[in-house]
């Protein structure tokens, strides 16, 4: 079955069985939908998608689940401006509307949190009220008013949430949920009673739209694929489309989960529940390949392709052409975005998403005229080299190694990481399809550069990163290698101990990568926790699950000081006394230094030729010296992205 199939959805056109499903932006303004929402929902519109549920709006003032969440009585406007601006591209365009319940934040609504019972958040420890009747028939009533401004502000329907994070589903569960009234011997009831309320206030031509959890993966006292089954049997009547999801209290992380979990996870969840039911169903779980998608579509109606879109708005139209989307990696680096730091949803990838009414639109090519000289093959280089040939300038591109990619070559190592390749493969094939010449094991140098500003090209410099020394003695006992050379580690017998300052992802995908080897590994690290810093794409869990399950040992709160006679000699952060590690290789996994072999400041210098960071930076300045080019250049007119 192809994506782009038209259907129709409650007696409502369907442009395609593509579903932007709602998540976290850090968009809103005042707790409002902002402009920026409504770029960013009407560029996946333009590329085909049949139907978008915007951000989960809470119906009460006092669910503020985070800093930029929107409040459902705040966003007739901004509902109003998207659905106006999604309808000519004939997408459906549904208002998510939920309550996180104990699962939310008093940090900023500064009010005790509802739950159906007094059972405390995992992740917070937050102990909740147990709502009363009061409180019951409040937030039903909410439910249905949000619902009602809703359709009066243009929209085709609403989605209601009872998902991972809802206080729908912790009605539901009976880990959540021991009350003796009726909410507690049916806890069916409370969402019966908002499905049917909203129906009676929004009518029968509005679309409504109902995720659930069909698994909380908690069979013990959780709701599972049977009792959301009957579940549904039970509300269908009410409903025109169910997205069956998974997670709950205690596997949050399992909803949309990184590369570890194979995509299309759930298919068999979702063809079990869809056997119980007669309205259409979509189906969701890390989907992000067209091939995927049909997959998917085989058992279910829709699909939900909520990442692949953050990375490629256009993923529906170019599966129609033929053309290869832009891949997402399922890293969740810059796309989940609950954390202290409040980030802008985005991507590794494509760094213009959640940027559409701020970057330059590449639909809107300005032509340059000239030549233009890239140093450098990595993403920052090969983006910067995509984006000045797709608007008519003649790109060359040098690598001096004998491949292209940069470090991206070193992220795809390890269990599931292979798909980070697939981004530099597509920016080398773009950059190939739109006549860039690419040249590897080719080393340009000063002259180089001179020569060709001296001609008027633009030159970019994005020659990376060096290896860091060591800020510890070494001594010969033991073969030092940076994380980039990890890889080189084929016929290596003894231990390896890598050192991980950063707490990030790197240490553990080599340290899973030796350990499947048969090697034995040890991380040291001055944090208390490995990968303290995978938290935030919701890996932090399951690495150091993984970690153990491997058998590697974890040296934390610890530094290095010394390796010296065939050992690591390490200190604990907090006492200062030293241990030792025996080991025949160590792999620091610290941040390597800029590349500066090449100073010419009249050149764009980007990526990590500026300072070491991730993908992401390195593809934002690879893409920003591409745009910033005038429609012709010279020499004077050159200056840092």
């Amino acid at each position: 079955m192809s994506i782009d199939e038209h259907t129709t959805l409650a007696g409502r056109t369907v442009r395609s069985r593509v579903v932007f499903g709602p998540h976290e932006t850090n968009l809103v303004v005042g707790r409002s939908f902002s402009d920026r929402h409504r770029g960013y929902y009407q560029r996946r519109a333009e590329g085909g998608a049949g139907i978008i549920v915007t951000e989960v709006a809470s119906v009460l003032e006092n669910d503020w689940p985070y800093e930029r969440a929107p409040l459902a009585s705040l966003c007739g406007p901004g509902w109003q401006s998207i659905s106006a601006a999604c309808a000519p591209h004939g997408t459906l365009v549904l208002a998510g509307l939920g309550h996180t319940g104990m699962q939310g934040s008093s940090a900023y609504s500064q009010s005790v949190l509802w739950g159906p019972s007094r059972v405390a958040d995992p992740v917070t420890r937050e102990l909740p009220i147990a709502m009363e009747q009061s409180d019951i028939d409040e937030m039903i009533a909410a439910f249905c008013s949000s619902a009602a401004l809703a359709m009066a502000s243009g929209m085709a329907g609403v989605e209601i949430d009872a998902g991972p994070r809802s206080i729908l589903r912790q009605f539901l569960s009976g880990l959540t949920n021991t009350r003796t009234d009726r909410y507690g011997t049916d806890r069916v009831a409370l969402l019966r009673e908002v499905v049917a309320g909203i129906r009676e206030a929004v009518g029968p031509a509005a679309v409504i739209s109902l995720r659930l959890s069909c698994d909380e993966l908690a069979p013990w006292a959780g709701v599972t694929p049977e009792l959301a089954a009957g579940y549904v049997a039970e509300l269908e009547q009410y409903l025109d489309l169910l997205v069956v999801v998974r997670g709950g209290l205690y596997s949050v992380s399992q909803y949309r989960p990184d590369f570890h979990e194979a995509p299309n996870f759930n298919l068999d969840l979702c063809c079990g529940v869809k056997g119980a039911v007669s309205i259409p169903v979509v189906a969701q779980g890390s989907i992000v390949d067209v091939s995927d998608a049909r997959e998917a579509l085989s058992v279910a109606d829709y699909v939900e392709m909520t990442r692949a879109q953050i990375a490629d708005p256009d993923l529906v139209l170019k599966s129609v052409r033929g053309d290869q989307p832009r891949p997402c990696v399922l890293c969740n680096q810059t796309c989940l975005v609950l954390d202290s730091r409040n980030p802008v949803v985005t991507c590794v990838g494509n760094p213009s998403a959640g940027f559409e009414t701020v970057d330059p639109d590449e639909r809107e090519k300005d032509p340059v005229s000239g030549a233009a000289l890239v140093v450098g093959g990595g993403p920052a280089g090969l983006e910067a080299a995509r984006i000045l040939a797709g608007r008519g300038c003649s790109v060359t591109l040098n690598e001096r190694s004998s491949r292209l990619g940069g470090m991206i070559g070193n992220f795809a190592q390890g269990v599931g990481r292979a798909r980070f390749g697939l981004l530099s493969k597509w920016l080398e094939d773009e950059c190939r399809a739109l006549g860039v010449v690419l040249w590897t094991e080719t080393e340009a140098g000063s002259q180089d550069i001179e020569d060709a500003r001296a001609q008027g090209e633009l030159v970019v410099i994005a020659t990376g990163s060096v290896v860091r020394p060591p800020t510890y003695p070494v001594d010969s006992s033991v073969r030092w290698m940076d994380a980039s050379a990890a890889r080189e580690l084929v016929d290596v017998k003894g231990p390896v101990v890598l050192v991980d300052p950063l707490g990030g992802p790197i240490a553990v995908a080599i340290a899973e990568t030796l350990a499947e080897r048969g090697l034995a590994v040890s991380i040291v690290t001055p944090d208390t926790i490995i990968g303290s810093r995978l938290g935030m794409s919701g890996d932090l869990v399951g690495a150091n699950t993984r970690i153990q399950q491997a058998g590697i040992v974890r040296v934390c709160s610890s530094r290095v000081v010394a390796v010296s006679d065939g050992a690591v000699v390490v200190e604990n952060v907090y006492t200062g006394v030293e241990t030792q590690l025996s080991c025949a290789v160590v792999v620091d996994c610290s941040p390597r230094l800029p590349d500066d072999s090449i100073q010419n400041f009249a050149s764009m210098h980007v990526g990590d030729a500026i300072a070491p960071r991730t993908v992401l930076e390195s593809m934002r300045e690879g893409r920003s010296a591409g745009f910033t080019a005038r429609t012709s250049f010279n020499s004077d007119e050159r200056v840092n992205p």
